[in-house]
């Protein structure tokens, strides 16, 4: 790894942990930057987790700090959300570097749609029975165990119209996203998918973008941020599927 591919990766971290606090998608530009820097395009989704786990698990210890605690409600979520991220992992990690490029270059397209408009959290709605919680998170945890990307963007709408109130929500959509990496994370690394430096290095970023997110949050530069997203994933969409 050069020196520019990592500082490219150290600042692409930094920017994806700061949309991931105030948007979320952060994956949509970390596993093209990881292609973009050498890695093979499923090694960069096992690689890119390293991050995502050391994000949810700071978050999640914050959210404990600050005495909101969803674990103990989050079983009919957290059960099915394993399941599913375990069969996802599984079953991304088998395809070849250059079908997994085509796929999540053509993902990225409806993800930036779903980043513009993103769902709208609603309370007050009448929560799903168990049955169709159980069916929903199970499809997101295939979803997040194979791809990550822009799974936080739909989390926290599913988990108000199950039953929880925002700040629950918030702090089990945390919990879900480690969840996922914690059970997708062993099946990259036994399947030999993770390059260490770079996931590193992405890490670190990842780490210090969840400080600074928090801080452009608050002074309301989240649409900033969406607007860079943007033109970053369509341009990284398209060098991933080939179209230069």
């Amino acid at each position: 790894m050069t020196w520019w591919e990592a500082v490219l990766l150290a600042v692409g971290g930094l920017f994806a942990g700061a949309v991931n606090t105030v948007a979320g998608g952060g994956s949509m530009l970390t596993v093209p930057l990881l292609v973009l820097s050498g890695v093979p395009g499923n090694d960069a989704n096992g690689s890119n987790r390293l991050g995502i786990l050391t994000s949810t698990a700071a978050a999640t210890v914050s959210f404990r700090r600050l005495g909101v605690d969803g674990l103990s409600r989050s079983v009919p979520v957290l059960v099915p959300t394993l399941v599913g991220s375990f069969i996802g992992s599984m079953t991304i990690a088998r395809l070849s570097d250059g079908v997994f490029e085509l796929v999540f270059g053509l993902l990225m397209l409806p993800l930036v749609v779903l980043t513009v408009r993103k769902p709208k959290a609603r309370e007050g709605s009448r929560p799903w029975p168990l049955w169709v919680t159980v069916l929903v998170f199970g499809l997101i945890g295939v979803f997040g165990g194979a791809f990550q990307a822009g799974v936080g963007l739909v989390l926290l709408a599913a988990l108000t119209r199950a039953g929880f109130d925002l700040v629950t929500a918030n702090n089990i959509k945390v919990i879900v996203s480690m969840t996922v990496t914690v059970v997708a994370l062993p099946v990259f690394l036994l399947s030999g998918r993770i390059v260490w430096l770079p996931a590193i290095v992405l890490a670190a970023g990842f780490m210090a973008g969840g400080w600074v997110g928090a801080h452009v949050a608050v002074r309301g530069g989240e649409r900033v941020i969406r607007a860079v997203m943007v033109v970053a994933a369509v341009g990284l969409s398209g060098r991933l599927i080939g179209l230069y």
